[in-house]
This record gives C-alpha cells, sequence and structure tokens, in this order.
C-alpha cells in the first residue's frame, strides 16, 4: 500500500495553530535565533501532477543510483550478501523486539545481541566485545576515551592514516575535555604511520590506529604496541573492512589492548552511506570501562539457559557522574543482521570471501601499473590500495564518471603530500569482469 501525501489546508493549519496556541507558523519558530532562520521562499519548481511527481523522483533515484559501478571504499564496502540473510533478519520476530532494558521479556534479542558480541570477540582476538556502536568513526572516539579512562591520562595520538573522517570524529570528541593533546602521527615513506613521531607525545594515554589504513596498507601493529606500551599507553587498533581479519592475525594477536571498526560489510548494505556498524572489543580486565551494554549468559532459577543485560554503562542505567558514556548501542537489527550473516558464510566462507578480495585487489593493481600507474607504496595491502596516476587520469576519471563509474578516489584533498594519488579498491561483489570492463575503459 502506498503513503499517499495530502498537503494541509489553511483551515487545517488555523486549528492546529490554535490547538498549541501559536499565532502563527513563524511563532512556532521563535526560538530560532533569526541568523539561523530562513527569510526567503525556497526555489522550487512549481507543484507537479501525482503521476509526473513520481516520474520526477524515479529519474532524480536513477541519478544518484541505477547501475553506478564503483571502485573504490573508503570506509563502505559492497559486498555480497547471501538471501538467507535478509530472510531471517526480516523476521518480524526481530523485527519488532522490544529494546532489551527488561531482559525477561526480550530473550531472543539478547540472545542474538550475545551471539554477535561472541563472534566479534573471535573475530578481533579480544576477550569481551559490547552490543555494537553507531559506526566505526563513533567506535574509534569511544576507544580513545575508554583508554583515557583506564590509564587516568589525557594525552591522545591517532594515526594520520586512520580513515580521515574518523579523525574528525574523534577530534570533536576531545576538543570539550580540559587539558587534552591529540597529537596526529604522518605518514612514513612506507604508507604505513611514522610511529618514530610518537616520541613528541608525553605520557600518551592511547595510540589509535587502523590496519589496513586508508590507504590500505597493512600497518606494522606489533612495532606499535611495544611503542606505545613502552610509554606507558595503550594501543586501540582498528579496521574499516573486517575482511581482512580472515587472512590478516586479529588485533588482539598482534598486541592490541582495544580493538575498534566498521562493520557495514557484515551483511549491511551500503544504503547511501548507511546504517553504519560500531564494533568495539577490549582485554576482559577493561571490560567496566567499556561504553554501551553487554550481554551475558546465566540459568534461571530452574536450572534453564538464558540471557541477561550484564553491564549497561552508560547514564540510562546508572547514575549519570558515574555512566562511561552516554552513547547508546548501534540499532540492534543492524549488530543482529552482522551476527546471522558472520554464522551464514561461517570461517572457512569468511577466509574465502577475504582471500578473493585479496586476489582480486592484487588482480586489479597489476593490470593499473600495466596501464602507467605507479605504487605508493611497497606495504602489503589488502582489497584497496593507492596508486600514482598518470597525468592524463583526472580527465579519464571525470569521462568514466558520465558513464557512471567511479573509478577510485581522489587523495589529494585528504593528502596534500600525495596529490597525484587515488585510492581504489574492489571486492567479490564487482568481480573480474568488471576489472576487466574497467581495465579497458583506462587504457590511454
Amino acid at each position: 500500500m502506498n503513503l499517499r501525501y495530502f498537503p494541509h489546508t489553511d483551515e487545517d493549519v488555523r486549528e492546529m495553530l490554535a490547538v498549541v496556541g501559536a499565532e502563527s507558523i513563524d511563532a512556532l519558530f521563535e526560538a530560532i535565533p533569526a541568523e539561523c532562520r530562513r527569510e526567503r521562499p525556497l526555489d522550487l519548481p512549481p507543484p507537479l501532477d501525482e503521476w509526473e511527481l513520481t516520474r520526477r523522483l524515479e529519474e532524480m533515484a536513477a541519478e544518484g543510483g541505477g547501475d553506478w559501478r564503483a571502485f573504490v571504499g573508503a570506509g563502505s564496502q559492497p559486498h555480497h550478501i547471501p538471501a538467507i540473510v535478509p530472510a531471517l533478519a526480516g523476521r518480524s520476530e526481530f523485527l519488532t523486539a522490544y529494546t532489551p532494558y527488561q531482559p525477561e521479556i526480550s530473550q531472543g534479542t539478547l540472545q542474538a545481541i550475545f551471539e554477535f558480541q561472541t563472534l566479534i570477540a573471535r573475530l578481533t582476538g579480544l576477550a569481551a566485545a559490547n552490543a555494537s556502536l553507531y559506526d566505526g568513526a563513533t567506535a574509534m572516539a569511544e576507544a580513545a576515551l575508554m583508554a583515557m579512562r583506564i590509564q587516568g591520562k589525557r594525552n591522545v595520538a591517532v594515526s594520520g592514516l586512520a580513515h580521515p573522517h574518523w579523525r574528525e570524529v574523534l577530534a570533536t570528541y576531545l576538543a570539550p575535555l580540559a587539558d587534552v593533546k591529540l597529537l596526529v602521527l604522518p605518514a612514513g615513506t612506507d604508507g604505513r604511520t611514522d610511529l618514530a613521531r610518537l616520541a613528541e607525545l608525553p605520557d600518551p594515554a592511547v595510540l589509535a590506529m587502523q590496519s589496513p589504513n586508508f590507504l590500505g596498507v597493512f600497518e606494522d601493529l606489533p612495532a606499535a604496541a611495544e611503542k606505545i606500551h613502552a610509554a606507558g599507553g595503550l594501543l586501540a587498533a582498528g579496521f574499516s573492512e573486517p575482511f581482512a581479519l580472515g587472512l590478516a592475525r586479529s588485533p588482539g594477536d598482534l598486541g592490541a589492548d582495544i580493538a575498534f571498526g566498521e562493520g557495514q560489510s557484515l551483511g549491511l548494505p551500503q544504503s547511501f552511506g548507511g546504517p553504519g556498524l560500531g564494533l568495539l572489543a577490549a582485554r576482559e580486565e577493561y571490560v567496566r570501562q567499556m561504553p554501551g551494554r553487554l550481554v551475558g549468559e546465566t540459568v534461571d532459577n530452574r536450572g534453564r539457559r538464558g540471557f541477561v543485560l550484564t553491564l549497561a554503562t552508560r547514564e540510562q542505567h546508572i547514575r549519570r557522574a558515574r555512566a562511561v558514556s552516554n552513547i547508546c548501542s548501534n540499532a540492534g537489527h543492524c549488530a543482529l543482521t552482522a551476527a546471522v550473516f558472520m554464522a551464514a558464510i561461517g570461517g572457512s566462507g569468511f577466509r574465502k570471501t577475504a582471500q578473493a578480495n585479496l586476489d582480486l585487489a592484487e588482480y586489479f593493481k597489476a593490470g593499473l601499473l600495466k596501464a602507467g600507474f605507479k605504487a605508493l607504496s611497497p606495504a602489503p595491502t589488502f582489497n584497496e590500495f593507492a596508486l600514482r596516476a598518470p597525468d592524463w587520469f583526472a580527465t579519464r576519471h571525470a569521462a568514466l564518471r558520465k558513464k557512471r563509474i567511479l573509478a577510485g578516489l581522489s587523495l589529494a584533498g585528504y593528502y596534500p603530500e600525495f596529490p597525484d594519488a587515488w585510492l581504489f579498491g574492489v571486492t567479490e561483489y564487482i568481480g573480474k569482469a568488471g576489472i576487466d570492463a574497467l581495465l579497458g575503459e583506462i587504457k590511454p
């Protein structure tokens, strides 16, 4: 059934204003400062009939989506989602389940979150994971705040090769806090973070890094762990592509104390940029400083297996002064979907998908190098990589956009030191045929 639009008549407006006690529409917005209000009418086209409006909306939808092919990830990846995932996650029991504030009436939701936490803990190699956060950006910021509470310190170091948008969110989180110093470590010549600059930050609480980083390069996490631990801080290691952990060792195995990341690849469609799925895990001794919620397993008074909201460290559950964070969990259905996805493909499917992504990326990279691109870094990458482009590529990139092909992302706006570098990415969703088609278009 379609929901139709019915405009309000002048009489409707007068009746509603009378109910709320306002003299006019403008009076409803008097609380908003005048400089923030738009005084002139919107520049809109004339009204359309319903069928004309429907046609125009379809045209606009085609302009923004349609058969676009994107060869870049940069924090959001297109992956194949098995049909069983939306079929199970879309069941009414899950879509209408109540938020688990009262565990006794939401056992199914609690169990789904418990399974999600277990899978994320296994993926990250750490003891405990929470019930998800908003996205990778807020997960990194919360990981840094968590480390600051654990260490009782105020200074934070972050890799300049972590996602630029994530770093902006972290800086926004830290801006209101007094006596906090944020040091951004620059990129080294090998495409990895320059860890030598960490010595410039006195008494750091945490070093936050992303591996693979924004250039697609695997960071040397053991070296980072050694340096930050020697300085008396913790290592928070993150990722924007969880499938990289299908082949690489987990952050916990490589010395990370806290792991954070973006879980959109785990069964969630890109959906024009959202929703995301923030992942956060930590060593067991730090569990009471984790933001959000944790679900645990127990037995009831009859010995039956059950699930409870074990830890909830936000102001809604405990005294405001004792809350470790005011952040909510991610929309629980996203975490449930990720759990269904990981359970559906299993460990072997996870590794096979990861291997396919790596193989396709290396094939793509070899084709671009043959077309005249140059390697930006000799370090190993996963399914994304940065290359220096020939002079003619910017023009070719613009031409490809007109054909609904997004052939990479220019890094010049994020990293002025790499003015001619572009970020490319590929997943099994694109496949070899898609890569071959693009390479045929790119040839000079």
